[in-house]
C-alpha cells in the first residue's frame, strides 16, 4: 500500500487529474446540453459512445495543452474550449434553421445560408440560453482559469494521459466489435455508413466533426449491396393482366468507362428490375400538367371552411394515405426530390444547381418531346440557390420569376409573394394555347417566419383564421397556406371557364413539412400526435383531374416517387431502373425513406436512431437489414448519379 501511495505522489496525480476533469467535464456537458435541447430519446450504445469518445478526446488534449508554458497552454486551453462552444453551437443553430445537421460537404451551398440570415438570428435568439451553456467551460475558465496550474507537461504526465487514452481507445475499438452486424450501429457507421444525423445522434458532435473531416478530405464510399437489389420488390400483387415493364430495352449498361464509380451504377442497374406498367398507364395521355412545388405545405393547414379548395383537391382524384414529404436541407433537397426523381444528398446538391448535369428525363424534355408547350415559374427570386440553372437543365427555357421578368407582372416587393398574383400573373401565358401544355410552378406563399407582423401573406389572411382555438404562430401558418388554396380556386375556375378543367392534371406536392413551426403547433393543427422523426413529414400528395373518381392509395410513398408515378400515367417512355423513386401505382412495394435514414415500408417503421422496428404483421429475421440496404443503396446510387453525371454517359 505504501508503495502505492509513493507511486501516486510520485506522478502528481491530483495535477494531472484536474487538467483532466477540465476538458472531461467540459466536453462531456457540451455534449449533454446539445443532446438535450435536439433529441427526444437516448439510447444505450449513444450514451457509451459519447462518455468513452469524451475520455478519449480528453486525454489527447490534456497532451496538447501541456506542451508549452503555463501562458500558452491558458491561451491554447481557451482557444480549445472557445472552438468546442462555437462548434457545437453552429449545429444547434444549423439544425433550428434548416431541421437537419451541418456537414463540411455543405459548404458549396453557402448563398442559401447567407440568404436564411434573419432566420439565424432569430435562432440564435430563441436558442439563447442553450448557446450560452455551449460557452459555458469556456466563459467558466476566464473567470477562474488562473487558478489552474496548467504548467508544462513532463513524461509522468504524459505517461499518465497516454494509459487513459490507450485504455479508453481499447474499450472503444472492443465495443465497437460488439455493435459488429447491428443495422446502423457504431461499427457500421464507421466502416460503411456515412450519414451525418445518424453520427450525431449515435456518436456524438465531436465525433461526428472528425468522421465529416476526415471525409471530406479522404472521401469515404459506401458499399453498394448488389445481392439484395433483387430483393426490392418485396411485396409483389398478382395479376391477371400481364404487362409490360417501363424500361428502356435499347439502354445497355456495359458502355465502356474508366470511373469506378459509373462502374458501380452499372452494376446496379443490370440487377435492376424496373417497374411494370399498369392500369392507369397512359390515363392521362395528352392531357395538360400543372405540376406545383408547394413551398412548406401540409395536411395539417386543409380543412373544408379555411381552405376548401386544397380540401377539395386532397379528398378527390387519387387519394395517398401513406404519403411522405422527407425534408433534406429545406427547399432545394424538395425540389431536387420532385423535379428528378431521386433521392438528395447535401453533398450533391452543390453540382445539381450548377445545371450542368444532363437530364433527359427532365420534366419538360420529357413533355416538349411529345409536343407540349412548357412554363416555369417562381414568384420570389428567380436565381435563388441558382434556380434559372438547375430548372434549364430539366427543359426549361422560359422560366420567370422576380427579377428577371415576375416583377413586371405582380407585387415582387413583399416577403413572402402572393402566389394568387402569381397565377393570376401567368395564366394567359398557356391556357389558350392550342397545344397540350405543361406548367410547373415553385410557390412561395407559405415561407416562414409563421407570423403576423413579418409575414405579408400572413398578415393578408389574418382575419380568416382568428376564431382558431390554436397559437399564434400556428393560425399565421394555415393563414399563408390560404394564400396557396386561393391561387388554387383561380386556377381551376380559369381552366373550368376555358373549358380546360376536364383535360388538365393537377399535381402539387410539398418541398418540405413546416419545420420551422414547432412540433407543439404542428400537433395543435394535426388529427393525431406526431412524432418528429417519421410522422412530421406524414403530407398530402395531389394528384387531381375532374373525372377521375376518387381512388386510394395505402401504399407507402414519397416525395422522389412523384415523377416516375407521373410520367406513367401520361404514357411517357421512361426507364424506370434510372430512378430512385417508383411509380406509386406499380406493383413495387412502397418504401419512405427519411433524412435520419429511418423508414416505412407495408411491413412496418424503423427508427435508425434507436435501431426500433414497429412492425406490422409478420416479417422475416433479416427483413430490417434488407431494407436498411435497400434505403444504403438508393441513397449511394442517387447520390453516384448526380456526382458522375451519370446520363451523360450513359444517354447522351
Amino acid at each position: 500500500m505504501k508503495k502505492i501511495k509513493d507511486f501516486i505522489k510520485w506522478l502528481k496525480i491530483g495535477n494531472i487529474l484536474k487538467r483532466f476533469a477540465l476538458f472531461f467535464g467540459s466536453i462531456l456537458f457540451l455534449e449533454c446540453v446539445f443532446a438535450f435541447s435536439i433529441f427526444d430519446s437516448f439510447e444505450k450504445e449513444g450514451i457509451i459512445n459519447i462518455f468513452v469518445y469524451t475520455v478519449i478526446l480528453s486525454s489527447c488534449l490534456c497532451i496538447v495543452s501541456g506542451i508549452f508554458n503555463s501562458k500558452i497552454n491558458r491561451i491554447i486551453t481557451s482557444i480549445i474550449l472557445a472552438i468546442e462552444g462555437f462548434l457545437f453551437s453552429i449545429q444547434l443553430v444549423f439544425y433550428n434553421v434548416f431541421k437537419t445537421f451541418f456537414s463540411f460537404n455543405m459548404m458549396g451551398l453557402g448563398d442559401q445560408l447567407e440568404s436564411f440570415w434573419k432566420e439565424t438570428i432569430s435562432a440564435i435568439f430563441s436558442n439563447i440560453f442553450y448557446i450560452i451553456l455551449l460557452f459555458l467551460p469556456f466563459i467558466l475558465y476566464l473567470i477562474n482559469g488562473k487558478k489552474l496550474k496548467l504548467i508544462r507537461n513532463s513524461l509522468k504526465n504524459y505517461f499518465v494521459y497516454f494509459i487513459i487514452l490507450c485504455f479508453s481507445m481499447g474499450f472503444y475499438l472492443i465495443h465497437m466489435n460488439t455493435t459488429k452486424g447491428i443495422d446502423n450501429g457504431t461499427y457500421m457507421l464507421y466502416h460503411d455508413v456515412n450519414y451525418t444525423a445518424l453520427n450525431i445522434s449515435k456518436l456524438g458532435v465531436n465525433n461526428a466533426y472528425l468522421l465529416d473531416i476526415h471525409r471530406s478530405i479522404f472521401g469515404f464510399d459506401e458499399k453498394l449491396i448488389i445481392n439484395n437489389n433483387k430483393k426490392e420488390e418485396v411485396k409483389e400483387i398478382e395479376t391477371i393482366i400481364k404487362y409490360d415493364k417501363n424500361i428502356d430495352d435499347n439502354i445497355k449498361f456495359d458502355k465502356e468507362t474508366s470511373n469506378n464509380e459509373i462502374k458501380t451504377i452499372n452494376s446496379y442497374m443490370e440487377n435492376e428490375n424496373g417497374t411494370e406498367q399498369n392500369n392507369y398507364t397512359g390515363l392521362f395521355k395528352n392531357h395538360n400538367l400543372i405540376y406545383i412545388v408547394a413551398e412548406s405545405f401540409s395536411e395539417i393547414a386543409v380543412s373544408e371552411e379555411l381552405t376548401p379548395t386544397l380540401y377539395k383537391l386532397t379528398h378527390s382524384g387519387f387519394i395517398f394515405d401513406k404519403y411522405y414529404t422527407p425534408n433534406t436541407l429545406s427547399t432545394i433537397g424538395g425540389e431536387f426530390q420532385a423535379l428528378t426523381g431521386l433521392y438528395p444528398d447535401s453533398s450533391i446538391l452543390t453540382k445539381w444547381r450548377s445545371g450542368k448535369n444532363y437530364f433527359p428525363n427532365g420534366l419538360a424534355t420529357k413533355y416538349q418531346e411529345l409536343g407540349y408547350e412548357t412554363f416555369a415559374y417562381h414568384n420570389n427570386w428567380y436565381g435563388f440557390q441558382d434556380r434559372h440553372k438547375y430548372l434549364k437543365s430539366q427543359g426549361f427555357t422560359n422560366y420567370i420569376g422576380c427579377k428577371n421578368g415576375m416583377e413586371k407582372r405582380m407585387n415582387c416587393n413583399m416577403w413572402p409573394q402572393s402566389d394568387l398574383e402569381m397565377m393570376k400573373a401567368t395564366i394567359n401565358d398557356y391556357i389558350d394555347s392550342e397545344k397540350p401544355f405543361l406548367a410547373y410552378y415553385m410557390t412561395v406563399s407559405g415561407h416562414f417566419q409563421y407570423n403576423f407582423s413579418d409575414n405579408s401573406m400572413a398578415y393578408k389572411n389574418r382575419k380568416l383564421v382568428e376564431n382558431m382555438n390554436v397559437s399564434s404562430n400556428a393560425k399565421a401558418y394555415v393563414a399563408t397556406q390560404i394564400e396557396l388554396d386561393k391561387a388554387l380556386e383561380y386556377l381551376i375556375d380559369e381552366l373550368d371557364k376555358a373549358g380546360k378543367l376536364d383535360n388538365t392534371v393537377i399535381v402539387l406536392l410539398a418541398d418540405h413539412y413546416p419545420y420551422k413551426l414547432a412540433l407543439s403547433d404542428i400537433n395543435s393543427l394535426s388529427t393525431y400526435k406526431r412524432d418528429s422523426v417519421v410522422e412530421v413529414n406524414h403530407n398530402a400528395l395531389i394528384l387531381w383531374n375532374n373525372k377521375v373518381k376518387d381512388i386510394h392509395i395505402e401504399k407507402p410513398c414519397m416525395s422522389s416517387d412523384v415523377l416516375p408515378t407521373v410520367y406513367n400515367l401520361f404514357g411517357i417512355n421512361y426507364d424506370s431502373r434510372l430512378f430512385t423513386g417508383r411509380d406509386i401505382l406499380s406493383t413495387d412495394s412502397g418504401l419512405v425513406i427519411f433524412n435520419n435514414r429511418s423508414w416505412i415500408t407495408d411491413k412496418g417503421t424503423y427508427y435508425a436512431n434507436n435501431s426500433k422496428f414497429e412492425k406490422v404483421g409478420d416479417v422475416s429475421e433479416d427483413y430490417v437489414t434488407e431494407i436498411n440496404n435497400l434505403v444504403k443503396n438508393r441513397l449511394m446510387i442517387g447520390r453516384l448519379i448526380i456526382k458522375n453525371d451519370y446520363y451523360n454517359y450513359l444517354l447522351k
